[in-house]
């Protein structure tokens, strides 16, 4: 086997092994944003609840908290999704394929948001 089939062999496996990746990150990805987007849309309506409740100008701010479970909840699990890292897992594939893009450019390679090889054009000698 030449050095040039070796190589091809090596960029198609590569090819593979991250088209495979990025696909694998997809479902996690969108249960994800899911996740994030109903506990967003519970805060914003708790705090809405929370800001229109007359008691809440008249109590001091923790009573006010403890008179809207539905806010308090939903406020001290956004926290924590955003404490173990959820804005991180949100954006994962893109995460991915920007890095290896910039290894990529050290290559004359690039690759799309898929995972696939794109390969540049060698720069002629001058």
């Amino acid at each position: 086997m030449s050095h040039e089939q070796t190589a091809c062999e090596d960029l198609k496996a590569f090819e593979r092994r991250l088209t495979e990746v990025i696909a694998t990150l997809h479902p996690q990805t969108f249960r994800w944003r899911v996740l994030l987007i109903v506990v967003s849309l519970s805060t914003i309506y708790g705090a809405w609840n929370w800001l229109e409740d007359p008691k809440t100008q008249s109590v001091s701010f923790f009573h006010s908290l403890l008179n809207q479970p539905f806010f308090t909840v939903a406020a001290l699990t956004l926290i924590t999704l955003f404490f173990y890292g959820i804005h991180k897992k949100v954006v994962a594939p893109s995460i991915i394929t920007s890095r290896t893009r910039s290894v990529l450019a050290d290559f004359n390679m690039s690759c799309d948001d898929t995972g696939k090889l794109i390969l540049k054009p060698r720069p002629s000698p001058s």
